[in-house]
């Protein structure tokens, strides 16, 4: 079986093991008693905390460990908007957020904040320029990932902290998927990350807020990890976790570039041996180890059990997986298609020939999903002679509106429209999809008694 969902979950390192294994017999005990063996968890717990802090490039009372990455971002946000309610109520984020800022950034719109989400390149990428435009006078926060999780594009942290600085805003970085790899640069001035993206154990997370910056912690406090990180320190856990941090950053490095060669490989294969298949994410800014891409007329939960029969355990941000009826959210604002989409996330030391052999499954697999949905064959289909034709795709999910969109071109003459009748939300980002890949004309999404009617203009 190869593991190729390392986003979600790096598997546990062996440094990690082992740090875990030692540190129960002796960080088991209450760090704040006096005694001895409260002394022993303490010292665990400080030099863990400053060799975190030396990982992350800030001082060691700027970091306390969270139960999880999740509530490192909840606390971080929610104090940093406390703590700046007097500048603005006004919050900034990328469309393309981890789902647990954009959560946070609900909350502060449900009691009555502002929220501005910035748009994204087709690569997944902000510009600098747009989150400077979007820095406002009442501006209380900024919230910019280092790397996103699905596609693996890496944004303009330092540029955009810059900014921030220069405004007066504290920027604040969900570095959850880049930690293990390095440091954040720039002038940042609030992180979250979590232990199980880099090989720790789930259950630790990080918060940094810099000197100097406005917080004021919400909710129920206690006063452990400087009142921002309710409860008892699993202390084994986080020895484990920092241990780990420090392991792969020493092999980061050289590790880096045999991934990234490894995942350009799939970049590559991917796109010459299936067809109609849109490759996402920049190619060259992007995570050592993380390669996307989306798959037309493929539903993304029947290739995904396909290749898990193959023995592949890859990850997807499709509207057609089995957790959600709703496009990625991440995909939607990158304009690219969500059908079919497979993200790849090679984990350290990933063997080459694992890769190989992926991308010989890849091709049947797909082909084999295809012909159980009746994608249409390649090649031209005799126009029937109508200048328009209504397709009645309600009640229909992605990826059989694209489907039967794709029968029914070939059926009209060049200039002639097809109109999709659709009420699958997916629709409306597949659908134009289809048409830049195919080299159609999308028209436009017009109201229908049911759903929407998506209008199509045959160019080829």
């Amino acid at each position: 079986m190869s593991y190729f969902d390392a986003a979600s979950a790096a598997p546990l390192h062996p440094v990690a093991r082992q740090a875990l294994l030692a540190s129960l017999d002796e960080g088991w005990a209450d760090p704040a008693r006096l005694y001895r063996e409260g002394r022993r968890a303490r010292m665990l717990l400080d030099a863990s905390r400053e060799a975190a802090a030396e990982a992350v490039g800030c001082r060691p009372d700027e970091l306390v460990f969270t139960p999880s990455g999740t509530r490192a971002v909840h606390s971080g946000v929610a104090g940093a908007l406390a703590g700046r309610r007097r500048a603005g109520r006004h919050l900034i984020v990328s469309a393309v957020e981890h789902s647990s800022v954009l959560h946070s950034a609900e909350v502060f719109a449900s009691e009555g904040g502002t929220v501005t989400q910035v748009p994204v390149l087709r690569s997944g990428a902000v510009t600098v320029e747009s989150y400077a435009g979007a820095l406002g006078s009442d501006t209380a926060l900024a919230c910019l990932q280092s790397a996103n999780h699905e596609v693996g594009t890496e944004q303009p942290v330092a540029e955009v902290a810059e900014a921030c600085r220069e405004a007066g805003v504290p920027l604040f970085v969900d570095a959850a998927q880049s930690l293990g790899w390095g440091p954040v640069e720039g002038p940042w001035s609030l992180l979250a990350a979590s232990a199980h993206k880099w090989g720790g154990p789930s259950g630790v997370g990080l918060l940094v807020v810099r000197k100097g910056v406005r917080f004021a912690a919400q909710g129920a406090l206690d006063e452990r990890e400087s009142g921002r990180a309710a409860g008892f320190e699993n202390i084994p856990a986080i020895v484990a976790a920092v241990a780990s941090l420090r392991a792969v950053r020493a092999e980061a490095a050289a590790e880096a570039e045999r991934l990234r060669e490894l995942t350009g490989r799939i970049r590559a294969g991917v796109a010459r041996s299936v067809p109609d298949v849109e490759v996402v994410g920049d190619a060259e800014r992007r995570l050592p180890g993380i390669v996307t891409f989306s798959c037309l007329y493929v539903d993304g939960e029947t290739l995904l059990h396909e290749l898990d029969r193959d023995g592949f355990s890859v990850s997807s941000g499709s509207s057609c997986t089995s957790s959600t009826l709703t496009p990625s959210h991440v995909l939607k604002a990158m304009g690219v298609l969500s059908e079919g989409n497979v993200r790849v996330s090679l984990p350290m030391g990933a063997a080459e020939e694992d890769v190989e052999r992926f991308l010989a499954v890849l091709p049947r697999a797909v082909a084999g999903v295809r012909e159980k949905l009746g994608a249409p064959a390649p090649g031209p289909t005799a126009a029937t002679g109508a200048d328009e034709l209504v397709v009645d795709s309600l009640g229909k999910l992605c990826p059989i509106p694209v489907i039967e969109l794709a029968k029914a071109i070939g059926q009209v003459p060049v200039g002639g429209t097809v109109r999709v009748l659709s009420d699958d939300e997916a629709a409306r980002l597949d659908i134009p999809a289809w048409c830049q890949m195919r080299g159609q004309e999308y028209v436009g999404e017009e109201p229908a008694d049911r759903g929407s009617a998506h209008l199509v203009r045959r160019l080829l």
